[in-house]
Protein backbone atom coordinates (compact mmCIF):
# COMPACT_ATOMS: atom_id res chain seq x y z
CA UNK A 1 0.00 0.00 0.00
CA UNK A 2 1.43 3.29 -0.93
CA UNK A 3 1.75 6.01 2.08
CA UNK A 4 0.04 8.70 2.74
CA UNK A 5 0.91 12.12 1.81
CA UNK A 6 -0.54 16.05 2.73
CA UNK A 7 -4.02 16.60 1.21
CA UNK A 8 -5.83 19.26 -0.45
CA UNK A 9 -9.71 18.97 -0.79
CA UNK A 10 -12.88 20.25 -3.42
CA UNK A 11 -15.37 22.70 -1.25
CA UNK A 12 -18.17 21.75 -1.93
CA UNK A 13 -20.61 25.06 -2.40
CA UNK A 14 -24.00 25.56 -0.62
CA UNK A 15 -26.74 28.12 -2.09
CA UNK A 16 -28.53 30.01 1.46
CA UNK A 17 -31.20 31.82 1.52
CA UNK A 18 -29.05 34.67 3.36
CA UNK A 19 -25.93 33.92 1.44
CA UNK A 20 -23.88 36.07 -0.97
CA UNK A 21 -20.79 36.64 -2.89
CA UNK A 22 -17.96 37.21 -0.75
CA UNK A 23 -16.77 33.30 -0.88
CA UNK A 24 -15.91 34.32 -4.69
CA UNK A 25 -15.07 38.02 -4.17
CA UNK A 26 -12.62 37.86 -1.05
CA UNK A 27 -11.33 34.63 -1.23
CA UNK A 28 -11.29 34.11 -4.98
CA UNK A 29 -13.06 31.02 -4.47
CA UNK A 30 -15.17 29.54 -7.66
CA UNK A 31 -18.30 28.36 -6.54
CA UNK A 32 -20.09 28.61 -9.88
CA UNK A 33 -23.66 30.20 -11.08
CA UNK A 34 -24.73 30.28 -7.23
CA UNK A 35 -26.58 33.24 -7.09
CA UNK A 36 -25.72 33.04 -2.85
CA UNK A 37 -23.55 31.06 -1.76
CA UNK A 38 -23.94 30.69 2.13
CA UNK A 39 -21.24 28.41 2.38
CA UNK A 40 -18.06 26.41 1.54
CA UNK A 41 -17.38 22.93 3.29
CA UNK A 42 -13.67 22.52 2.84
CA UNK A 43 -13.45 19.62 4.87
CA UNK A 44 -16.35 17.19 5.11
CA UNK A 45 -17.12 13.87 5.60
CA UNK A 46 -20.76 14.34 6.09
CA UNK A 47 -23.36 11.86 4.36
CA UNK A 48 -24.21 13.26 0.61
CA UNK A 49 -21.96 16.47 1.16
CA UNK A 50 -18.45 14.47 1.08
CA UNK A 51 -15.16 16.33 0.22
CA UNK A 52 -12.73 14.64 -2.74
CA UNK A 53 -9.11 14.66 -2.15
CA UNK A 54 -7.77 16.88 -4.99
CA UNK A 55 -4.33 15.91 -5.01
CA UNK A 56 -2.06 12.89 -5.69
CA UNK A 57 -2.46 9.36 -6.40
CA UNK A 58 -5.50 9.16 -4.04
CA UNK A 59 -7.54 12.37 -5.81
CA UNK A 60 -11.17 11.81 -6.63
CA UNK A 61 -11.88 9.65 -2.78
CA UNK A 62 -14.15 10.91 -0.70
CA UNK A 63 -12.94 11.47 2.87
CA UNK A 64 -14.56 8.35 4.94
CA UNK A 65 -13.54 6.60 2.36
CA UNK A 66 -9.73 7.26 3.04
CA UNK A 67 -10.49 6.94 7.12
CA UNK A 68 -12.17 3.57 6.07
CA UNK A 69 -9.12 1.94 4.54
CA UNK A 70 -6.46 3.82 6.32
CA UNK A 71 -7.89 3.96 9.99
CA UNK A 72 -5.66 5.08 12.73
CA UNK A 73 -2.53 5.83 9.77
CA UNK A 74 -5.58 8.63 8.60
CA UNK A 75 -6.92 10.13 11.84
CA UNK A 76 -4.87 8.79 14.90
CA UNK A 77 -5.55 5.28 16.76
CA UNK A 78 -7.80 6.90 19.37
CA UNK A 79 -9.84 9.06 17.14
CA UNK A 80 -10.74 5.83 14.82
CA UNK A 81 -11.66 4.33 18.07
CA UNK A 82 -13.97 7.04 18.63
CA UNK A 83 -15.93 7.55 15.69
CA UNK A 84 -15.04 4.90 13.42
CA UNK A 85 -15.01 5.47 9.49
CA UNK A 86 -16.83 8.76 10.10
CA UNK A 87 -14.34 11.64 9.33
CA UNK A 88 -15.34 13.86 13.00
CA UNK A 89 -14.47 17.54 12.02
CA UNK A 90 -16.60 19.52 9.40
CA UNK A 91 -14.52 23.11 8.40
CA UNK A 92 -16.66 25.55 6.60
CA UNK A 93 -16.39 29.30 5.03
CA UNK A 94 -19.58 30.75 5.57
CA UNK A 95 -20.48 34.22 3.90
CA UNK A 96 -23.65 35.81 5.63
CA UNK A 97 -25.42 38.14 3.64
CA UNK A 98 -27.72 38.72 6.09
CA UNK A 99 -29.20 37.48 9.91
CA UNK A 100 -28.86 33.63 9.72
CA UNK A 101 -31.78 32.15 12.10
CA UNK A 102 -31.46 32.17 15.25
CA UNK A 103 -30.83 28.52 16.48
CA UNK A 104 -29.70 25.74 18.73
CA UNK A 105 -27.25 22.90 18.58
CA UNK A 106 -28.31 19.64 20.40
CA UNK A 107 -25.21 17.81 22.33
CA UNK A 108 -24.20 14.44 21.96
CA UNK A 109 -26.46 12.59 24.48
CA UNK A 110 -29.31 14.43 23.28
CA UNK A 111 -28.44 14.03 19.37
CA UNK A 112 -28.20 10.13 20.21
CA UNK A 113 -31.07 9.81 22.02
CA UNK A 114 -33.29 11.34 18.75
CA UNK A 115 -31.17 8.88 16.56
CA UNK A 116 -29.69 11.98 14.79
CA UNK A 117 -25.84 10.47 14.85
CA UNK A 118 -23.65 13.51 16.66
CA UNK A 119 -24.63 17.14 18.42
CA UNK A 120 -22.12 20.21 17.16
CA UNK A 121 -19.96 21.96 19.44
CA UNK A 122 -18.72 25.14 16.87
CA UNK A 123 -16.30 27.90 17.18
CA UNK A 124 -16.01 30.95 14.80
CA UNK A 125 -13.22 32.76 13.60
CA UNK A 126 -14.22 36.15 11.87
CA UNK A 127 -12.01 36.21 8.36
CA UNK A 128 -13.52 39.67 7.19
CA UNK A 129 -16.16 41.90 8.77
CA UNK A 130 -18.06 44.75 7.68
CA UNK A 131 -17.89 47.63 9.48
CA UNK A 132 -20.72 47.51 12.66
CA UNK A 133 -21.10 43.51 11.71
CA UNK A 134 -22.75 42.16 14.53
CA UNK A 135 -23.79 38.67 15.88
CA UNK A 136 -25.96 36.95 18.34
CA UNK A 137 -24.47 34.59 21.01
CA UNK A 138 -25.72 33.27 24.06
CA UNK A 139 -28.27 35.21 25.91
CA UNK A 140 -27.88 38.67 27.72
CA UNK A 141 -29.38 37.62 31.13
CA UNK A 142 -29.77 34.52 33.21
CA UNK A 143 -33.10 32.75 31.72
CA UNK A 144 -34.79 29.51 32.59
CA UNK A 145 -37.20 27.62 30.09
CA UNK A 146 -40.09 29.30 31.28
CA UNK A 147 -39.12 32.88 30.55
CA UNK A 148 -37.29 32.19 27.38
CA UNK A 149 -41.02 30.62 26.25
CA UNK A 150 -42.75 33.94 26.76
CA UNK A 151 -40.41 36.18 25.39
CA UNK A 152 -40.33 33.91 22.42
CA UNK A 153 -44.24 33.47 22.54
CA UNK A 154 -44.33 37.05 22.30
CA UNK A 155 -42.35 37.58 19.33
CA UNK A 156 -39.77 39.68 21.68
CA UNK A 157 -36.26 37.01 22.01
CA UNK A 158 -34.55 39.88 20.30
CA UNK A 159 -34.81 41.69 23.77
CA UNK A 160 -32.51 38.51 25.69
CA UNK A 161 -30.38 37.74 22.62
CA UNK A 162 -26.81 39.11 23.48
CA UNK A 163 -25.61 40.88 20.51
CA UNK A 164 -21.55 41.22 19.82
CA UNK A 165 -20.05 44.09 17.46
CA UNK A 166 -17.64 41.90 15.55
CA UNK A 167 -13.84 42.76 13.71
CA UNK A 168 -11.55 40.68 11.96
CA UNK A 169 -10.03 38.01 14.09
CA UNK A 170 -12.65 37.72 16.92
CA UNK A 171 -13.16 34.14 18.18
CA UNK A 172 -16.12 32.82 19.57
CA UNK A 173 -16.57 29.11 21.54
CA UNK A 174 -20.17 27.65 20.67
CA UNK A 175 -20.48 24.74 22.36
CA UNK A 176 -23.78 22.70 21.87
CA UNK A 177 -26.48 24.47 23.70
CA UNK A 178 -25.40 27.78 23.30
CA UNK A 179 -27.89 29.61 21.14
CA UNK A 180 -26.76 31.79 18.57
CA UNK A 181 -26.78 34.03 14.95
CA UNK A 182 -24.50 35.44 12.81
CA UNK A 183 -25.07 38.38 11.54
CA UNK A 184 -24.71 40.34 8.33
CA UNK A 185 -21.66 41.26 6.71
CA UNK A 186 -19.32 38.86 8.20
CA UNK A 187 -17.11 36.12 6.73
CA UNK A 188 -16.42 33.41 9.00
CA UNK A 189 -13.89 30.67 9.06
CA UNK A 190 -16.24 27.33 11.00
CA UNK A 191 -14.89 24.42 12.97
CA UNK A 192 -17.13 21.77 14.33
CA UNK A 193 -18.46 18.46 14.87
CA UNK A 194 -19.55 16.32 11.72
CA UNK A 195 -22.86 17.06 12.18
CA UNK A 196 -25.87 18.95 10.39
CA UNK A 197 -28.02 18.64 12.75
CA UNK A 198 -29.70 22.57 13.68
CA UNK A 199 -32.81 23.35 15.80
CA UNK A 200 -34.19 26.73 14.38
CA UNK A 201 -35.94 28.72 16.26
CA UNK A 202 -36.67 32.22 15.24
CA UNK A 203 -36.23 33.30 11.16
CA UNK A 204 -36.97 36.49 11.23
CA UNK A 205 -40.32 36.48 9.27
CA UNK A 206 -38.10 35.59 6.16
CA UNK A 207 -40.31 34.50 3.32
CA UNK A 208 -38.21 32.67 0.46
CA UNK A 209 -38.35 32.87 -3.24
CA UNK A 210 -41.22 30.50 -2.96
CA UNK A 211 -43.22 32.53 -0.69
CA UNK A 212 -42.74 30.31 2.21
CA UNK A 213 -41.43 30.15 5.57
CA UNK A 214 -38.73 28.05 6.60
CA UNK A 215 -39.22 25.51 8.92
CA UNK A 216 -38.91 26.00 12.98
CA UNK A 217 -37.89 23.52 15.80
CA UNK A 218 -39.72 25.72 18.31
CA UNK A 219 -40.14 22.34 20.56
CA UNK A 220 -37.11 20.51 19.53
CA UNK A 221 -34.47 23.16 20.73
CA UNK A 222 -36.20 23.35 24.21
CA UNK A 223 -34.31 20.61 25.64
CA UNK A 224 -31.64 21.58 23.61
CA UNK A 225 -30.85 25.17 24.74
CA UNK A 226 -28.44 26.24 28.13
CA UNK A 227 -30.07 28.92 29.21
CA UNK A 228 -27.45 30.15 31.81
CA UNK A 229 -25.52 33.17 31.12
CA UNK A 230 -21.87 33.73 30.20
CA UNK A 231 -19.82 36.90 31.35
CA UNK A 232 -18.00 36.87 28.37
CA UNK A 233 -19.04 35.11 25.08
CA UNK A 234 -15.89 36.58 23.29
CA UNK A 235 -12.30 34.32 23.31
CA UNK A 236 -9.52 36.21 24.48
CA UNK A 237 -6.22 35.15 22.82
CA UNK A 238 -2.82 36.92 22.28
CA UNK A 239 -0.81 36.15 18.93
CA UNK A 240 3.07 35.89 18.45
CA UNK A 241 4.58 36.19 15.15
CA UNK A 242 5.80 32.59 14.62
CA UNK A 243 4.20 30.58 17.80
CA UNK A 244 1.27 28.66 18.32
CA UNK A 245 -1.31 30.05 20.50
CA UNK A 246 -4.07 27.86 21.53
CA UNK A 247 -7.85 29.25 21.02
CA UNK A 248 -9.91 26.56 21.63
CA UNK A 249 -9.65 23.31 23.71
CA UNK A 250 -12.82 21.07 23.69
CA UNK A 251 -13.43 17.33 23.92
CA UNK A 252 -14.28 18.01 19.97
CA UNK A 253 -11.65 19.67 19.07
CA UNK A 254 -8.46 22.13 19.71
CA UNK A 255 -7.93 24.99 17.42
CA UNK A 256 -4.54 27.03 17.59
CA UNK A 257 -3.49 29.83 15.47
CA UNK A 258 -0.22 30.28 13.70
CA UNK A 259 0.86 34.04 12.11
CA UNK A 260 3.63 33.16 9.85
CA UNK A 261 6.58 35.28 9.08
CA UNK A 262 8.94 33.18 8.59
CA UNK A 263 9.34 29.13 8.18
CA UNK A 264 8.34 26.75 10.98
CA UNK A 265 9.01 23.32 11.51
CA UNK A 266 6.17 21.56 13.01
CA UNK A 267 6.64 18.54 14.84
CA UNK A 268 3.85 16.44 15.46
CA UNK A 269 5.07 12.75 16.81
CA UNK A 270 3.60 12.93 19.66
CA UNK A 271 0.17 13.54 18.77
CA UNK A 272 -2.17 10.74 18.22
CA UNK A 273 -4.77 12.45 15.34
CA UNK A 274 -4.59 14.26 11.88
CA UNK A 275 -3.96 17.88 11.92
CA UNK A 276 -6.16 20.35 9.68
CA UNK A 277 -4.17 23.57 8.79
CA UNK A 278 -7.37 26.21 7.65
CA UNK A 279 -5.03 29.51 5.99
CA UNK A 280 -6.88 32.45 7.11
CA UNK A 281 -5.09 35.07 5.97
CA UNK A 282 -2.42 35.54 3.32
CA UNK A 283 -1.13 32.33 1.50
CA UNK A 284 1.83 29.81 3.10
CA UNK A 285 3.35 26.87 1.47
CA UNK A 286 3.88 22.99 3.40
CA UNK A 287 6.59 21.26 3.06
CA UNK A 288 6.96 16.99 3.51
CA UNK A 289 10.05 15.13 2.70
CA UNK A 290 10.06 16.00 -1.53
CA UNK A 291 6.34 17.42 -1.76
CA UNK A 292 4.99 20.92 -1.28
CA UNK A 293 1.77 22.76 -1.11
CA UNK A 294 0.25 25.84 -0.89
CA UNK A 295 -2.64 27.17 0.84
CA UNK A 296 -3.86 30.66 0.20
CA UNK A 297 -6.74 32.34 2.51
CA UNK A 298 -9.90 29.81 2.51
CA UNK A 299 -7.88 26.90 1.85
CA UNK A 300 -7.11 23.95 4.03
CA UNK A 301 -4.52 21.09 4.17
CA UNK A 302 -5.67 18.15 5.55
CA UNK A 303 -1.82 16.31 7.42
CA UNK A 304 -2.93 12.36 8.18
CA UNK A 305 -1.86 11.13 11.52
CA UNK A 306 1.00 9.16 9.81
CA UNK A 307 2.65 12.83 8.96
CA UNK A 308 4.88 13.96 11.83
CA UNK A 309 7.33 16.43 10.40
CA UNK A 310 6.22 19.62 8.29
CA UNK A 311 7.67 23.17 7.41
CA UNK A 312 5.42 25.40 7.21
CA UNK A 313 6.50 28.67 5.28
CA UNK A 314 5.02 32.07 4.90
CA UNK A 315 4.28 33.40 0.64
CA UNK A 316 3.19 36.08 2.04
CA UNK A 317 2.78 37.07 5.90
CA UNK A 318 0.07 34.29 6.67
CA UNK A 319 -2.49 33.19 9.65
CA UNK A 320 -3.49 29.78 9.98
CA UNK A 321 -5.93 27.88 12.23
CA UNK A 322 -4.37 24.28 13.42
CA UNK A 323 -6.98 21.92 14.22
CA UNK A 324 -6.62 18.18 15.87
CA UNK A 325 -8.60 15.69 18.36
CA UNK A 326 -6.46 15.73 21.74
Amino acid sequence: MQSLYPFKLNPVFKEKIWGGQKIKQVLNMNFGLLPNCGEAWLVSGVEGSPTLISNGYLAGNELNELVEVFMGDMVGEKVYERFGDAFPILVKVIDSNDWLSIQVHPDDELAQKRGIGYGKTEMWYVMQADENAELICGFNRQMDQETYVGFLRDKKLKEIMNFEKVVEGDVFFIPSGRIHALGPGTLIAEIQQTSDTTYRIYDWDRIDHAGMMRELHTEEALDAIDFSMQKNYKTPYHIHENKTEKLVASEFFTTNIVELTQSLQKDYEELDSFVLLMCIEGSFELKWEDLSLTANAGETILLPNSIEKVSLIPKTSAKLLEVFIA
